[in-house]
């Protein structure tokens, strides 16, 4: 009876496992491919113990479906008893290095949990990492006022409210924005879109929050989105909470709306909050991605330290290519508005 029932929970979870791969013929599908890890370690463990019964060539194939499916996760790094810092480059063929010539940035994206008992950690890790940029996620009308203590720290900044007060997004920058060029916010609140002035080069920065996938609105969302993603210029940088998986039908569909590289996973990100933050940085899902295109080149993501929220923060370490520099622009003195003009679409 045991041996029935291991071989039935390994049919289903292949069966899961084989419809997440069709994420592009409806979002339906792509709910499955998040969980992909998950399915396929799960499966994995099913198969062990049917190798030494009558099932033992169905487990064997299954295992060999679970390395593969897993194989196509390559961007997760495997579970380790240490912390992981992942480094990347944004191009193939090049190294992920600290070039000694450029200047290195360092770009921090947040989920800040609309209702976070411990604002006061989150201030506290900005203040002793001091990025350059942030991109922020679930930005209540409790965080409007908590981000305001960090005004001088951070005077570039535009604030994206969702219609409800709950779920806008927000961009803050210690470099200024680049003159001639007004920040952007999409009108639910799930984007938004920043040029700052990186030493003289112009970089698109954004800020994106995608709802959850399918049966809620993530698919119809991207679809909304796919304006302000085409407007981002050559050279550009964004982050978020993306409610999915990179290898996800939806994540790259993002990515090829804006013409933009995903950067591979930093790891585990989320977990349901009351669970411990140990699970969270090993088998949670890794829905907070950044993208990148341009001369943006990445050398590093790393996770950080619990801030109370249900997501861990991610560290990105990135430079400018030299020989991609735009022509040199001079710095916006005023503050960013939240209510500034669309940016063109297309």
């Amino acid at each position: 009876m045991m041996i029935s029932v291991t071989f039935l929970a390994m049919f289903a979870l292949s069966a899961a496992l084989v419809v997440g791969f069709f994420g592009t013929l409806h979002p339906a599908f792509d709910s499955f491919a998040h969980f992909r890890v998950h399915l396929a370690v799960l499966m994995a463990l099913c198969a062990l113990p049917l190798l030494a019964t009558s099932f033992r060539l169905q487990a064997a194939a299954a295992l060999v479906f679970a390395v593969a499916a897993y194989a196509t996760t390559t961007s997760l790094p495997l579970p380790r008893l240490w912390p992981v810092q992942a480094a990347y480059d944004a191009k193939p063929g090049d190294q992920a290095v600290y070039p000694g010539d450029q200047a290195v940035y360092r770009l921090l994206q947040m989920n800040l949990r609309f209702d976070n008992p411990t604002p006061k950690k989150v201030l506290s890790l900005i203040g002793r990492t001091n990025p350059d940029v942030i991109t922020l996620d679930e930005v209540s009308e409790m965080w409007t006022t908590e981000l305001g203590y960090i005004t001088s720290a951070y005077p570039y900044r535009i604030l994206c409210p969702y219609p409800n007060g709950v779920f806008g997004v927000a961009l803050l920058s210690r470099r200024p924005f680049a003159a001639g060029t007004k920040p952007f916010c999409e009108p639910r609140g799930a984007m938004a879109i920043a040029t700052v002035n990186f030493g003289g080069i112009g970089v698109d920065v954004a800020a994106i929050h995608l709802s959850w996938p399918w049966p809620r609105e993530q698919s119809w969302q991207i679809g909304e989105l796919s304006g302000p993603l085409a407007s981002l210029g050559e050279t550009a940088i964004m982050a978020g909470d993306c409610n999915a998986a990179p290898w996800s039908a939806a994540v790259r569909r993002v990515a090829s709306l804006g013409k933009l590289t995903v950067m591979p996973s930093a790891g585990p990100s989320w977990i349901y909050r009351k669970l411990p933050d140990f699970l969270r940085r090993y088998t949670g899902l890794p829905i907070d991605q950044v993208f990148s295109k341009g001369a943006v080149l990445i050398h590093s993501a790393s996770r950080l330290e619990d801030n109370g929220s249900d997501h861990l923060p991610v560290m990105v370490e990135f430079s400018l290519r030299s020989n991609d520099k735009q022509p040199e622009i001079e710095p916006k003195t005023a503050l960013a508005a939240a209510n500034q003009p669309a940016r063109p679409r297309g």
